[in-house]
């Protein structure tokens, strides 16, 4: 072999490595010829979004097309079931999330939810869920809210590991996220990076409980957060510091698995590092899977990061062994997956809008009137934004499921721009029962106020959030659902008509 052959030979293995970490998203339904080019030549995984899906025989038919090019990849998607969901967008979960599990804790229910999930995402032909949230809400964070179990760490590790045994169960990967934990934030990471101000001893003891507990439990993977955590590290990122993913999560925490970065293209780090730095940096602190899921991902963008990757290898600043060591992670978790698990287990019928009525919780005020109703009510939807982790476009609120219910219901559905309207549908509902459905009323300004000027008008009116929940109770009737899915509205609508399906 000549010297220029052995310098090719050695520069395709490079490039294979830097390939194999890379775990990129793409629009569209089928698969696009760059990303089958791609995967034949080594790519390790993909991540599917709602922008991928449009139900499950389409779905298995994507994920058959892509092990056709490469048996071994790792396709990846976040149900997180709830508010967060891939596989249910248009019509929303039929699953409650995190939190409605948590408001009823029972981790049998919880671990049976996971596992139903599981069974779609198996039969469906998926690898990796990033889920569950493993963070606890120990601050009003505008990011992570419904999507955690709740504000107690303990409550949050054992409904952690559930989560992690039940989706495993089915023989598809779980990813506890986001380490070292995002529930005590006050900052969106999907905008701007969040600076956690805990003491060490104080993240010990609340934000790191389940991710302990999710290793204990055997979870394949856990996924990064993209936070500045001074205790732990004052300079650098959790993604890209070595303090936190090798000395921390690998040497204190004694995690063996396949440690996957948050997505390197929200600008809390891509605007401040560059997504070639931001890659390379993770590897080296760590991290073994690179997700770049934006709908922008290009294959020269996928491009550039291998290339970043291999010349951060020539260059010395990230070593052949731990680029390497990272590939081979990739490789074991997707022999794991592909490996013999057992029958995979059946989806079982309504678990979902069964773990969404155990979670609904009503408060009556004194003068309330009769619930459930007798006739059928004007509805007013409340539709704040969500943060970025949520699907824009994915259906929510109570007025669907209650007009299937009871027939005869109108609903309207305003949003910040359109309060001014709320006089009128005030007006609208006069000799009829209003119900005003909300998301997170205490952390929306405008929201609280209509539901203010409402129950000046109809003190009789019934409340129902659909957020987290915040100090008061407001309303005639007050129901909590601790979360916006399909299940959840279900849910409120068969307590409000007193009827089920």
């Amino acid at each position: 072999m000549t010297i220029d052959t052995a310098r090719d030979v050695a520069s395709a293995d490079l490039a294979r490595l830097a390939d194999c970490v890379l775990q990129p998203g793409f629009t569209g339904t089928t698969a696009p010829d760059w990303i089958r080019r791609r995967l034949s030549l080594g790519l390790g995984g993909v991540t599917l979004f709602s922008r991928n899906i449009t139900g499950p025989e389409q779905l298995a038919t994507l994920t058959a097309s892509l092990r056709a090019e490469n048996p071994h990849v790792v396709i990846a998607t976040d149900e997180e079931a709830g508010d967060v969901t891939r596989l249910e967008v248009r019509a929303g979960s039929s699953r409650p999330g995190n939190l409605a599990l948590g408001a009823v804790d029972d981790p049998d229910l919880t671990e049976a939810v996971a596992r139903d999930v599981g069974a779609a995402l198996a039969q469906a032909g998926i690898t990796l869920n990033y889920a569950p949230v493993a963070d606890v809400n120990s601050a009003d964070n505008p990011v992570v809210g419904t999507r955690a179990f709740g504000d107690d760490p303990w409550l949050v590790a054992r409904h952690t590991r559930a989560w992690v045994t039940g989706l495993q169960a089915a023989g598809v990967a779980a990813c506890a996220k986001h380490f070292p934990g995002h529930g005590a934030t006050t900052v969106d990471s999907h905008d701007d990076l969040p600076a956690v101000t805990a003491t060490a001893g104080e993240l010990a003891r609340v934000a790191l409980s389940p991710f302990r507990t999710a290793i204990r439990a055997g979870v394949r993977s856990i996924m990064t957060g993209h936070l500045l955590v001074p205790a732990l590290d004052p300079h650098w990122p959790a993604t890209m510091s070595s303090r936190i993913l090798t000395d921390l999560l690998r040497g204190e925490l004694g995690f063996e698995g396949l440690i996957v970065t948050d997505g390197i293209e929200m600008p809390s780090l891509s605007l401040r590092y560059g997504l070639g730095m931001v890659a390379v940096r993770a590897l080296a602190a760590g991290a073994d899977v690179i997700c770049v899921g934006g709908e922008n991902t290009s294959p020269g963008l996928v491009d550039m990061l291998r290339n970043a990757i291999v010349a951060a290898v020539r260059d010395g600043s990230l070593s052949e062994e731990r680029l390497t060591d990272a590939a081979t992670r990739v490789r074991t978790l997707a022999a794991w997956a592909s490996g013999p698990c057992g029958p995979i287990p059946v989806a079982q019928a309504g678990i979902g809008l069964a773990a969404a009525r155990r979670a609904v919780r009503v408060t009556s005020k004194e003068h309330a009137g009769p619930l459930p109703l007798e006739v059928p009510p004007h509805v007013i939807e409340l539709d704040s934004v969500t943060n970025l982790a949520v699907d824009r476009a994915t259906g929510w609120g109570v007025a669907a499921p209650l007009a299937a219910l009871l027939p005869g219901t109108t609903a309207v559905r305003l949003d910040p721009g359109q309060a001014g309207l709320l006089g009128f549908e005030i007006a609208f509902a006069l000799g009829r029962p209003l119900v005003v459905a909300c998301r997170d009323a205490s952390r929306h300004g405008w929201v609280a106020a209509a539901i203010e000027t409402v129950l000046s008008h109809r003190p009789d009116a019934i409340i129902v959030e659909m957020g987290r929940p915040g100090p008061g109770t407001p309303g005639a009737h007050h129901v909590a659902t601790f979360g916006s899915s399909l299940a959840c509205g279900t849910a409120a609508a068969e307590v409000i008509s007193g009827r089920s399906e």
